[in-house]
């Protein structure tokens, strides 16, 4: 097999700007991915290039991700961190990595922090960790909210026999395809309608205005990497009176993504505006923050909320779909953010709590935490823990990088776990299979003190992104081309 030869004339053809990233792109791809294909590498590039936040957490690609990222001119003046940060209690230490741990001292030390929290699934995100909370005083932090602004869970339970998951499986795979779009540019020809896109905020802020046509073609559609549209069997052992469902075995849709590009723009855009207000020590620069007196600090909220609306209004669609089909209206529709800041009071004040993959977990407040692609999820119920700041989990979480799992798990396993757990996959692959998370078991038990457990939900039919050129495997192309490289933090 001949290696990968690219020149930087490629890598500037597909929208590399000038400068030392195409020279560090062309020795990443032609050292780590010598083996594959010049299509196969360039396609790996444009992912980067379109999402480059993205990729600041994998081993391999993160320094091409790092030198695409915009780096802003500070106006405002040197802030220093406090030297003691806030307390913030830690759920599951002991199976959180170092680079999480240290990403929420720094976020404690913020003049503006009031109270935090750490969850059990928490690993190195971009700012903020993910599984990282935080209250702040006035104060908003664009990458403490995430990049995917309102990346959500959204569960319709039907009241139909699961048996029928078997029995027609066919049927019910159709229906997932043709539900929803994956994939970071997927788009659809005619877009659906909804009130959200008729915000009197499009039309207000010049950088929405640029974004409502695509944010349109986008609604309804689900993105890619651990985002999925999946049928699986949820399980309601006992009449719960904030759930209201009777005890017995349903077919539950479950949907999790975000707001797309339209989300990941506004992140991007007043994180650079916040960086250049606010000049913190550079391992602290990604925790700039914008206050709620200041213009900047106005629009990023209420751009942050749209966004929101907008993610919501995609499951909507998509479970709305598949109603139709069913024939069916859901008897209970559970769902929740889990990249959102929200005001609430905390002790007696109003605070701004950032939640970055991290569930709402107040006093009865629904929720879903979901495991893998073959692992249970969780419906759950709040304790409004204030040791938690009022939060849970927002899954298992990752043990592994992207990266990583693709090159330990083998196809053989991964199709072996499928079968194991009878469930049917379409789309997905290596980086997302169940060997790169952490078991969703232990991560409940560590957040026993948080939520009450009121239901389950087991995958049976999974659909998520499966764009051939994601297939960093060569191999894979041939087997099943499909795979993944995206989080939605």
């Amino acid at each position: 097999m001949s290696k990968l030869k690219l020149t930087g004339k490629q890598i500037r053809a597909i929208g590399y700007p000038e400068g030392p990233v195409v020279s560090v792109a062309m020795h990443t791809m032609c050292t780590q991915f010598k083996h594959h294909t010049e299509d196969e590498a360039l396609g790996i590039l444009k992912q980067i290039l379109n999402a480059p936040e993205n990729y600041l957490d994998d081993e391999i690609l993160k320094p091409i991700a790092e030198k695409l990222m915009p780096e802003p001119e500070a106006e405002g003046q040197t802030i220093s961190l406090n030297q003691k940060g806030i307390h913030f209690n830690i759920f599951g230490q002991e199976h959180i990595e170092e680079g999480a741990m240290h990403q929420m001292y720094q976020a404690a030390k913020l003049p503006v922090s009031v109270a935090g929290a750490l969850m059990p699934d928490a690993h190195s995100g971009y700012g903020l960790p993910i599984g990282g909370v935080l209250a702040t005083d006035n104060a908003v932090i664009p990458y403490g909210v995430g990049v995917d602004i309102g990346c959500r869970m959204c569960l319709s339970i039907f009241s139909i026999n699961p048996k029928e998951l078997t029995d027609k499986e066919s049927f019910y795979a159709r229906e997932l395809g043709e539900a929803t779009l994956f994939g970071s540019g997927a788009q659809f020809d005619r877009a659906a309608n909804h009130d959200v896109m008729e915000d009197e905020l499009f039309f207000q802020l010049p950088l929405l205005k640029k974004l409502h046509g695509r944010a349109w073609k986008q609604l309804g559609t689900s993105g890619s990497g651990n985002h999925f549209a999946e049928f699986g069997v949820a399980d309601i052992p006992e009449r719960d009176v904030v759930l209201g469902l009777d005890a017995g075995k349903y077919v539950g849709f479950l949907t999790h993504s975000g707001s797309r590009a339209l989300g990941a723009t506004i992140a991007n855009h007043y994180t650079k505006l916040a960086i250049s207000k606010r000049r913190l020590p550079q391992d602290a620069k990604n925790l700039a923050w914008l206050t709620l007196d200041e213009e900047a600090g106005i629009e990023y909220w209420n751009a942050m909320n749209l966004a929101g609306e907008y993610a919501s209004a995609c499951h909507h669609i998509i479970h709305a779909k598949i109603a139709k089909q069913l024939g069916h209206k859901p008897v209970k529709m559970v769902e929740n953010h889990h990249n959102f800041a929200w005001k609430e009071n905390w002790e007696g004040k109003d605070v701004i709590v950032h939640r970055k993959g991290a569930t709402p977990a107040g006093k009865d407040v629904l929720g879903i935490i979901p495991g893998s692609m073959t692992a249970d999820g969780f419906i759950v119920k709040g304790k409004g823990e204030a040791a938690s700041v009022n939060s849970a989990s927002h899954g298992a979480g990752r043990k592994m990088s992207r990266t990583r799992a693709i090159a330990s798990v083998t196809d053989k396993q991964f199709k072996d776990e499928l079968k194991k757990y009878g469930v049917k996959l379409l789309g997905g692959g290596l980086d997302e299979s169940p060997f790169a998370y952490k078991d969703i078991n232990v991560v409940m038990q560590s957040q026993k003190a948080l939520v009450d457990v009121v239901g389950k939900f087991t995958p049976k039919i999974v659909k998520m992104d499966g764009a051939k050129h994601r297939s960093w495997k060569k191999e894979r192309n041939r087997d099943s081309g499909e795979s993944d490289g995206l989080t939605g933090e």
